[in-house]
């Protein structure tokens, strides 16, 4: 029998596109309707990402002291959460972190500091950083989350070896006065329209469950394939205490397959990454997200712990799919090295993801 999502995924594959409407009746589609949905939006995973999983892994460099008031963020200014703050990773210490990622199986590690947008002298920094990352493992795709940048800073950082820029648009821009007020949706448009200028490869996403309604979903997903997001990283709220969205939870693990999927029918071939909060809200349906989503992190995510990472690439594995760049084999090795976690952080994520 074929569903109208078979229907759906047959004209995009033929060079259509998705409606409005479409990705709304994604959205609400029933969920004893939710295999069918995920087949057919599979198909359109597979036709431009076989089954590759391309895996992440962040690296956090630096914690809180943030001066945004992003609502859902527990490194937000007046945020009461209790987590680790502290300054700049030494350049060795970024080593070691980025170097535990890599050798668990990730293949890009994303570099992310807190704050409004980095100083030149932070663009040093991770300059230096990239730099000899890059020239211990040469095939290391780096990607830098720093938060607004200013003219020339996307210049320096592709000019260091930085290969891609992260800054989540985060919602749309009906909703986005509701959830912070000390920066604009513009502000956030016109750092990936920098970096894209400035050839790194622009990544931006979401966070769902931040109170928007289905059709502010759908606004923010047209947004990321209008501003040409090559990776799109999909957030679920992890309602952190002490901040404004304690205590907000509406999300389910099928609502977030059905996200995904969402994702997948509108911006067919760019990569949809499963990131934040998906241990929480897709729990036991995270592999059954796979067959939408074509990346994930690996392992903790800036200040709140992942799901181990050994257990992510058997995840992989048990599924049929293979870690993109070690398709022959991916190392057994669990992240037991320095990390976030063993640096006592609490549960977080940053202002300018």
């Amino acid at each position: 029998m074929t569903t109208q999502f078979d229907q759906l995924a047959s004209r995009i594959l033929e060079g259509g596109a998705a409606t409005e409407a479409d990705a709304l009746a994604v959205l609400r589609a029933p969920d004893a309707e939710l295999v069918a949905l995920v087949a057919a939006a599979s198909r359109l995973r597979r036709a431009h990402f076989a089954n590759t999983v391309k895996v992440n892994y962040l690296v956090n460099l630096k914690s809180g002291l943030c001066p945004e008031n992003c609502n859902y963020c527990s490194q937000a200014l007046g945020s009461q959460a209790p987590i680790l703050k502290y300054s700049w990773l030494s350049k060795d210490e970024t080593l070691d972190q980025a170097g535990a990622g890599l050798r668990g199986g990730a293949t890009r590690v994303c570099m992310v500091s807190s704050g409004r947008g980095p100083s030149d002298r932070d663009i040093e920094k991770v300059a230096e950083m990239t730099e000899a990352l890059k020239q211990e493992y040469p095939d290391v795709e780096v990607c830098a989350c720093l938060g607004l940048l200013k003219e020339g800073q996307a210049e320096r950082l592709r000019g260091a070896g930085v290969d891609a820029y992260n800054h989540n648009i985060n919602t749309a821009a009906s909703h986005h006065d509701a959830i912070v007020q000390t920066h604009t949706y513009a502000d956030r448009v016109d750092t990936i329209g920098r970096a894209k200028t400035a050839g790194l490869s622009p990544c931006s996403g979401l966070i769902a469950g931040l109170g928007e309604s289905d059709e502010q979903l759908v606004e923010a997903l047209f947004a990321l394939r209008d501003l040409d997001s090559d990776s799109i990283p999909i957030n679920f709220l992890m309602p952190f205490d002490g901040t404004p969205f304690e205590n907000t939870w509406e999300l389910t693990p099928t609502r977030c397959v059905k996200i995904l999927a969402m994702a997948r029918f509108v911006c067919p071939d760019r990569e949809v990454r499963i990131a934040g909060g998906r241990e929480m809200h897709l729990r036991s349906l995270q592999a059954l997200a796979l067959q939408v989503a074509n990346s994930l992190f690996l392992g903790d995510y800036l200040t709140s712990e992942g799901q181990e990472a050994q257990r992510d690439i058997e995840m992989i594995r048990d599924n049929g799919f293979v870690v993109l760049g070690a398709e022959e084999e991916t190392s057994h090795e669990t992240l037991g090295e320095p990390s976030i976690r063993q640096r006592g952080a609490g549960t977080a994520t940053p202002a300018n993801a």
